[in-house]
């Protein structure tokens, strides 16, 4: 048994994602393990974040002013907008390179049997962005039921705008064999299928 400073500590790293009690401990006690001067960053750059991070005011991604570095820059094309579930969404795609769009964060997705609804995840502020300069809306949340159902929604809702409302593509991974694809994806991957 841990002292209980520990012990707090031990379960408070374990409501981390991908954080376990052996991972706890360990991240824990290497953290006690540590000299003052050591500790003192980690302390500063978890109230920093708190104090500094905030949502973009336009596509609620993290920022630490108004305006995300993203919808600040002027090089950036505002006719395209990108709608990911997360910020982690956001990175993801401009570690490829090959979009110069802006992005719309929802914070979430829909999902019934979570008891997240479309009030619940940033929607509204889409809708109100998707004016006459917007051309394209993607919509790039993940392909599983919520993501699908995510993206449905937001079809419907901004079916009466002039903006195309496209999908990423999905299907056969690069490298992948096909008798290891499971049915759903050998079937997004025959219905995305494009002329070469």
């Amino acid at each position: 048994m841990y002292p209980s400073s520990l012990q707090k500590l031990i379960e408070e790293l374990k409501k981390l994602p991908g954080v376990g009690n052996k991972s706890a401990e360990r991240f824990a006690l290497d953290i006690l393990d540590r000299k003052d001067q050591d500790i003192e960053p980690l302390v500063n750059a978890l109230i920093g974040v708190h104090q500094n991070v905030k949502r973009c005011l336009r596509c609620a991604h993290y920022a630490e002013s108004d305006l995300c570095d993203i919808c600040s820059d002027t090089k950036r094309d505002n006719s395209t907008i990108c709608v990911v579930a997360s910020p982690k969404d956001v990175i993801a795609i401009e570690r490829s390179g090959q979009y110069h769009g802006v992005y719309h964060v929802l914070h979430g997705v829909i999902s019934t049997m979570k008891g997240i609804l479309p009030s619940d995840i940033n929607i509204e502020t889409l809708v109100k962005r998707c004016d006459d300069t917007v051309k394209e809306v993607i919509v790039a949340t993940n392909p599983n039921v919520e993501g699908e159902t995510t993206a449905m929604y937001i079809s419907k809702r901004l079916s009466e705008h002039a903006c195309d409302v496209t999908r990423l593509a999905s299907g056969l991974p690069m490298g992948g064999l096909l008798d290891y694809i499971d049915d759903l994806t050998l079937m997004k991957a025959i219905e995305g299928r494009k002329k070469i």
